[in-house]
């Protein structure tokens, strides 16, 4: 049986890449808003204030926020 991802995985995974490209981050999580839909946001207590995707789903959101700070750290190496 293949190991199925879970949010929290999802959410660690993001917490990690942060921490160790950005320093200091207060918490990652998702949560419903009932305009927008799922929202994802990662704080930080330094460089940045946070930063947030959406998405359909909880999972999809996490997702963005994810391509969201790769993106990021790509940028930020490559100059």
């Amino acid at each position: 049986m293949a190991y199925k991802k879970t949010n929290s995985d999802r959410i660690k995974r993001i917490y990690q890449l942060c921490e160790d490209h950005f320093g200091g981050i207060v918490f990652v999580g998702v949560k419903f808003h009932k305009k927008i839909g799922w929202i994802a946001k990662a704080q930080f207590d330094g460089s940045f204030e946070n930063l947030t995707a959406d998405g359909e789903t909880s999972t999809e959101a996490l997702k963005n926020l994810k391509n969201r700070v790769k993106k990021i750290i790509k940028r930020y190496n490559s100059v």
